[in-house]
């Protein structure tokens, strides 16, 4: 297991897992929010969306493909 920081809240995850399947298992559904106000997740899965969008280490990436790392730093759109 390794440890990461999501908005500030440290998380255990098994390394090489999916962000996204982290956020959704620590109950982090809604990701960001769009221009108009409306919630934004994991919606595809496959990177084809670009709904998962969060900042790692201070680089826009797709939670759903980004697998973790030790000490990664994750910043959502939504605390």
């Amino acid at each position: 297991m390794i440890e990461l920081t999501v908005d500030g809240t440290s998380l255990q995850a098994p390394e090489g897992q999916s962000l996204g399947a982290v956020l959704l298992s620590a109950g982090r559904t809604i990701l960001r929010d769009s221009p108009s106000g409306t919630p934004r997740g994991l919606f595809c899965g496959i990177g084809v969306c670009q709904e998962c969008r969060v900042v790692v280490d201070g680089t826009v990436t797709r939670a759903c493909v980004t697998p973790v790392t030790a000490g990664m730093r994750v910043t959502t759109g939504h605390t």
